[in-house]
């Protein structure tokens, strides 16, 4: 009888071990941080119908900002080489905030924008003709370093970041850090993008150049 209650105290409670670990399984769950994949942070248009043929959209040459970037990292803004991308987005701001040639509707868009605005707008007429007309056209290489590309995306979107927040009053890193949560914040978001559309767009990189 003394041996059958020595071997019968021996025995492992197996399902506290389980519980154990289940709680030690949720435990970890809670309090590890998973990594999060990185990029950049785009709205990508509708996917198009094959059967249906693209829209035939034409574009004076002057209402596009044209900046190639090549193998070597080496810059050909509007035709003329750089070796950096340095003073990038003030030539943007020009570029967007340009009323070479307004039509009605950009020459309200003028009066509505505030006076330190209006003080920077420009009037060249081989540049673009207004605000809603201006695209700026980034171009790579296969070989371009992804550095260099985010750097002069970058600062093409600082340009009109710096417009929206000026528009409504906020710095730059305030604007950006709205979050169109709330009504207040959304209408200070619309503001500042009204009649100006953020209009960056990225073409199909060269083949050529790189491994």
């Amino acid at each position: 009888m003394a041996k059958s209650k020595s071997r019968m105290s021996q025995e492992v409670n197996a399902g506290s071990m389980a519980d154990i670990a289940f709680l030690l399984l949720i435990f970890f769950l809670v309090t590890t941080t998973i990594a999060s994949d990185k990029g950049i942070l785009n709205i990508l248009p509708p996917k198009l119908d094959p059967n249906v043929p693209p829209p035939d959209i034409k574009k004076n040459e002057r209402n596009i900002f044209n900046v190639l970037i090549n193998a070597n990292d080496d810059l050909l803004v509007e035709g003329e080489y750089r070796s950096s991308a340095e003073g990038l987005d003030k030539e943007f701001k020009d570029f967007i905030l340009n009323f070479g040639a307004p039509d009605e509707e950009a020459a309200a868009l003028f009066n509505t924008l505030p006076a330190s605005l209006q003080g920077q707008a420009l009037r060249r007429p081989e540049s673009s003709d207004h605000p809603k007309e201006a695209v700026i056209s980034i171009k790579t290489n296969r070989g371009t370093s992804y550095e260099v590309f985010l750097e002069v995306f970058d600062l093409a979107k600082k340009a009109y970041f710096d417009i929206y927040a000026e528009r409504v009053g906020l710095t730059a890193d305030e604007y950006r850090a709205l979050t169109g949560d709330d009504e207040a914040s959304k209408a200070l978001q619309d503001k500042g993008k009204e009649g100006i559309p953020m209009a960056i767009s990225i073409a199909e990189p060269d083949k050529i150049g790189g491994n």
